[in-house]
This record gives structure tokens, C-alpha cells and sequence, in this order.
């Protein structure tokens, strides 16, 4: 094959929520991305729609795959009509699900399969975004197939079930991770395997007790088209943003709700947090428990001329997560020139570079220190938030990513024929 010439690639994506997860965004950028370096790229993806018509040169063929879309916030674990559940595919999904399990990633790649061979579709590579199932793995026998891992599911696994003391949150916990082992087994075999940092290939390789010398590892970019600063937005004071309203132990806001208590203490400040909680769930409870209602600002969703307001009005972004393959929400801040405090789990080092202030992961005490050390010194601030600008500019753009993508394909299709 020539170097030169223009693959046509096949993205296949279970679940790409465009509005939230490293997944979702990483799809609908790269897709593009690919498309702008000349590339004939098809994403087949599962519900919700990742809006990829919403990018401005939109050249991706967009395939949305019809499933039961059980987890649709608008319906969520709906009970199917019976002229449904003729299809195989949705019976087992259902099923599943009935006995507490998460099959999405094992019935898309059952789709997938169906419809490459209903269209007899033919691509010069198949590239699954952390789907990882039997059916994506079958594809491999009649052509070039890659997937990209983001990080290990086997460290959420563990810290959900580390998270809880009832036994039988510990049980659900084991079973919706159930699919776990499938990606295992389907990830040994593939020829190479893409992830996103030097953090998550290692932890993957040790996870999933794969070689090192299978993986290429290619940062993500940063969607500066989305993320970038405004000049003309005054800074309120005291005022901090955090990306994450999820409940899931990875995520950490607990452990900053505990610092913000603290600080609430010694001086005002205002925690906006970019989303909504699950209605009574821990967050939700741990705010009243705290007493935080008064200092506390769930955004609810909100577009992303909205998001980058609230990043320019803010002093402070902070990523309190244990851990992450990456860690978008370091590089859209840093995008936004402002400055961060994020932990050291995972890959977030990789991601801030020098140009944040570092944290032990699961540690409000440092997350309060770290906090009162940026709000009282702004020229420590205007340090971090001009270093972490030009680092994005620098070393995180979608092209970067998609060039060293392209390359990796060539590789891996040279590799199986």
C-alpha cells in the first residue's frame, strides 16, 4: 500500500455520548481529524448520536446502529415490546441486563458483525474504540483491526467495589464489570492495540497481561475550537470549577468536597461543578451532609459557549480524579488559560506536564492546601494558567493525533497482509 494514499477507515464506537466521556470525544474528533488529513471515514456508533454534523468541514459518514438503548436517560432500563425481543441480539441484551449486567459492548460488536456482512462493507481497517468484543475480534479474520483503550476498566472495577461496605453493592458492582473479562480475552488477540498515554499502557499491559511491545501509544488532542480563553469575562473571586457531577468513585469529587469544606472555614469560595448528580446519590448526599448548598453550583448541561464562560469566570480549575487514561478536562482547562490543580492518578501527570500543581489522588487535605496556595498567590496563578496554555497548543492537537493514528494503520495493515 502507499504510503500516501487514503485509507478507508472503519470507527466503530458502542457508546459516544458527545456531551461527556473521553469516548464521545474522542470519536467525533479524531473521525474528523482523519477525514481533514483525506481519509474516507465511516463511524458506526451506537446511541446517543455523537452530533458529528456539528463539526464545520463534516466529511464522516455517520451509520447509527439501531439497539434497544436501554440506558437512555429519557427511559432508562425501559422494558422492551415483545416484537423486540424476536431479534436475537436485543434478547440477549435484555437478558443481561434483567440480571444486572452491562452487554452493550458485547451486543454492538454483534451488530457490527451483522451489518459489515449485510452490506458487505469492506474498509482497509477497522478501528474499535474500547468496545472490545467477539464479534469486532471475528472481523479481524477478514481484515486489518485495531481498537484504542483508554484505560483498564479493571481499576473503576476495583474502586467501585472498594468503595462500598454492603456486600451487595460489592456483588453489582462485580457483575455490571462482568463484560471485563470478554475485553480481556478479546484484547490478547488483536495484533496491536492504541491507548492514549505511557500510564495507561503500562497499567494495561499489567491489567490484562498483554506485551507492551503491542501497544502504540498516541496522546489525544485538545478541541481548541471549543476550549479556548476569554479575555473579556471577569474573574469572579473565590470562584472554582470542576468538570465532574459524577458519582463514581474514579472521579473524586468527593475527596474535594471535604477540602472545600475545609477551606469554607478560613475563607469564601464558590465551587461551580459542570454538570448534575445523580439524584440521591453520594454526591447529592454528601453536599447536605457537608452543608454546602450555600458554596455548591450544579451547572445541569450546558453548551459549550456556556462551558468556556464558566471557565473564564473561574480562578481555579481542579481535576480531583483517582485516576485516568488521560484526562481531557486537565487540557480544556489549561486550553481555557486557566490555571489547575489536578492529582497524580494515571496519566494526569502526562497531561499537565509542569504547567499544574500536583496532588497525591484521594487526599482532600492537599486538595485544601494546594487550593488556599493558588487562590492567595495570582502571579503563581498567571504562571501556571500561560505555561499550561502553550503546552496544549504545543504538544495536544487532534492533527498531531491523527497523523501518528494514520501512521499506526499503516503499520498494522502492512503487518496483516
Amino acid at each position: 500500500m502507499l504510503m500516501n494514499s487514503s485509507l478507508k477507515i472503519g470507527l466503530i464506537s458502542y457508546r459516544s455520548n458527545p456531551h461527556c466521556g473521553g469516548q464521545g470525544v474522542y470519536i467525533r474528533n479524531l473521525s474528523h481529524a482523519l477525514c481533514d488529513l483525506g481519509h474516507d471515514v465511516e463511524v458506526i456508533a451506537g446511541p446517543p448520536d455523537p452530533l458529528l454534523n456539528n463539526h464545520p468541514n463534516n466529511n464522516v459518514t455517520l451509520t447509527m446502529l439501531k439497539t434497544l438503548d436501554l440506558y437512555n436517560p429519557e427511559d432508562l432500563f425501559r422494558t422492551p415490546r415483545i416484537d423486540e425481543l424476536k431479534d436475537p441480539i436485543n434478547l440477549i441484551e435484555w437478558l443481561d441486563i434483567s440480571f444486572m449486567g452491562y452487554p452493550e459492548p458485547l451486543t454492538f460488536g454483534m451488530r457490527v458483525k451483522k451489518y459489515i456482512k449485510e452490506t458487505k462493507k469492506q474498509y482497509d481497517i477497522i478501528h474499535d474504540n474500547q468496545c472490545l468484543s467477539y464479534g469486532i475480534l471475528s472481523l479481524a479474520k477478514k481484515m486489518p483491526v485495531t481498537a484504542t483503550i483508554h484505560h483498564p476498566m479493571t481499576v473503576d472495577r476495583r474502586l467501585a467495589v472498594q468503595s462500598t461496605k454492603s456486600f451487595l453493592k460489592k456483588i453489582k458492582a462485580l457483575r455490571w464489570y462482568s463484560f471485563i473479562s470478554m475485553q480481556k480475552r478479546v484484547a490478547k488477540k488483536l495484533p496491536c492495540i492504541i491507548t492514549v498515554s505511557q500510564s495507561s499502557q503500562k497499567d494495561i499491559a499489567r491489567e490484562f497481561n498483554i506485551p507492551e511491545s503491542k501497544f502504540k501509544t498516541i496522546p489525544i488532542g485538545i478541541d481548541t475550537n471549543n476550549f479556548y480563553p476569554i479575555d473579556t469575562v471577569k474573574k469572579q473571586p473565590g470562584r472554582i470549577i470542576v468538570t465532574n457531577s459524577a458519582d463514581t468513585p474514579l472521579k473524586g469529587l468527593y475527596h474535594l468536597l471535604f477540602a472545600i469544606k475545609s477551606i469554607l472555614k478560613i475563607r469564601p469560595v464558590k465551587l461551580v461543578v459542570i454538570g448534575s448528580p445523580k439524584k440521591n446519590g453520594g454526591i447529592e448526599k454528601l453536599v447536605k451532609k457537608l452543608a454546602l448548598g450555600q458554596a455548591i453550583e450544579f451547572t445541569g448541561r450546558i453548551d459549550h459557549e456556556q462551558f468556556v464562560r464558566e471557565y473564564a469566570k473561574a480562578n481555579i480549575a481542579i481535576v480531583p480524579s483517582l485516576y485516568e487514561g488521560f484526562g481531557l478536562p486537565v487540557g480544556e482547562a489549561m486550553a481555557c488559560r486557566i490555571p489547575v490543580i489536578c492529582t497524580t492518578g494515571g496519566a494526569l501527570p502526562e497531561v499537565a506536564g509542569d504547567a499544574a500543581k500536583l496532588v497525591p489522588p484521594g487526599d482532600a487535605k492537599a486538595l485544601e492546601e494546594a487550593i488556599l496556595e493558588l487562590l492567595d498567590d495570582p502571579s503563581l496563578c498567571e504562571m501556571l494558567a500561560q505555561k499550561g496554555y502553550h503546552r496544549v497548543l504545543k504538544e495536544f492537537t487532534w492533527e498531531k493525533t491523527a497523523i501518528r493514528t494514520v501512521e499506526a494503520y499503516r503499520e498494522i495493515i502492512n503487518d496483516y497482509h
